[in-house]
């Protein structure tokens, strides 16, 4: 594992999250997908909620969170997998699999993003609503959780600049050491550019090119937003939460 790996695998789920969100906005809010609904079979909740644990409860059995990359948002009660076990490179540290800041991701995601990136209205499509949701959150979650293999690479290239933060459990000064804003600069810059590609409106007719130049699917502003806002602090978070523990 190294830096440029790590850098890469973070580009990579750039794109990822940017089609999620670009898939999300082709429904409306969809408000009675997030309402308390009468009870399901064996559940009480929200359709979305439903969704989501009966999705991951299926996903563990097949596997899915054997993975490190890979956080629950409703971890307490998964099945054990019944995929054929495979064994993950002992990359991490043991403190990073009790590091997991889904609910605040899901909280942000549906307090204060959806709303900015999905129009009023209701087209019934609930189910079909709840599985975007669950693909935007999942890919979210990942490229999070993935700052424990951002502090773990960064730590094992300068052990030395981290040691001592870490023994006086200084959590500002392994902010500190963690944020360089030229390259959080670069990164808003960069997703910004993927969501007014990949979200662009193509046209076959020369004569409405310039019209429908600039209209986007997504707007580019708010996933940059997205990553200054949400995405880099809470990815900081997690680096911090985890050098915390990197030497017990």
């Amino acid at each position: 594992m190294s830096l440029d790996a790590v850098r890469e695998s973070l580009i990579r789920q750039e794109d990822t999250i940017v089609f999620s969100l670009i898939e999300r906005a082709k429904f409306p809010m969809n408000s009675p997908t997030y309402q308390q609904s009468k009870p399901c079979v064996g559940f009480c909740g929200s359709l979305i909620r439903f969704f989501v644990s009966e999705t991951e409860s299926l996903q563990a059995k097949a596997g899915r969170y054997q993975n490190p990359e890979e956080h629950a948002f409703f971890p307490d009660h998964l099945p054990p997998s019944l995929a054929p076990p495979h064994t993950f490179p002992p990359v991490l540290h043991p403190a990073a699999a009790s590091i997991n800041v889904n609910n605040k991701i899901w909280d942000i995601y549906f307090k204060q993003l959806l709303p900015l990136f999905t129009v009023p209205g209701d087209d019934g499509n609930y189910a079909s609503t709840a599985s975007s949701d669950l693909n935007c959150l999942q890919a979210i979650s990942r490229r999070i959780h993935y700052g424990n293999f951002v502090a773990e690479v960064k730590f094992r290239d300068a052990p030395h600049e981290y040691e001592p933060a870490i023994r006086a459990q200084d959590r500002d000064a392994l902010m500190k050491l963690l944020t360089f804003e030229a390259v959080e600069e670069m990164v808003k810059k960069r997703v910004e550019k993927k969501a007014m590609i990949f979200g662009q409106e193509v046209s076959l007719d020369t004569t409405n090119s310039t019209e429908s130049k600039g209209k986007c699917k997504i707007d580019p502003l708010l996933v940059s937003r997205l990553y200054d806002e949400w995405i880099m602090p809470l990815t900081k978070f997690v680096q911090v939460e985890y050098l915390l523990r990197r030497l017990d």
